[in-house]
């Protein structure tokens, strides 16, 4: 079973609001067949503390625009979890994207595709 529409597209307005702020790396992974809590795991970067605190910060406020809380955040600075319940966003510094590798470790689940559209480069 995939995750379902309403969790597609309250992860695509979260991936919007990591957009918004700059966040890179934007992941969507499928976890309803590794997990019954969750249903998607959205996974970005940011490049420094004061960005990845400014993403999540970003995602909790579209979110909760369209009335949606978090159950719980966890973490601060270089990585930051807020949990919706279907969907959870980890939002993480590029060093330790690297040394948790999640996109790795879930590998074998499929990843949603987010049509995001392409960020201008700023000269």
């Amino acid at each position: 079973m995939a995750a379902n529409d309403a969790v597609k597209n309250l992860t695509r307005t979260a991936a919007l609001a990591i957009l918004e702020k700059l966040g890179t790396d934007i992941v969507a992974i499928d976890m309803t067949e590794q997990l019954v809590l969750s249903e998607v795991f959205l996974i970005a970067t940011g490049a420094n503390e004061r960005q990845v605190d400014a993403i999540a910060d970003e995602v909790f406020k579209k979110l909760a625009e369209i009335g949606e809380k978090p159950l719980r955040k966890e973490g601060t600075g270089q990585w930051i979890l807020l949990d919706y319940s279907d969907l959870v966003v980890h939002i993480q510094s590029q060093e330790l994207r690297n040394y948790y590798m999640l996109d790795r470790l879930w590998n074998d689940c499929p990843r949603i595709e987010l049509n995001l559209p392409v960020p201008e480069t700023v000269l």
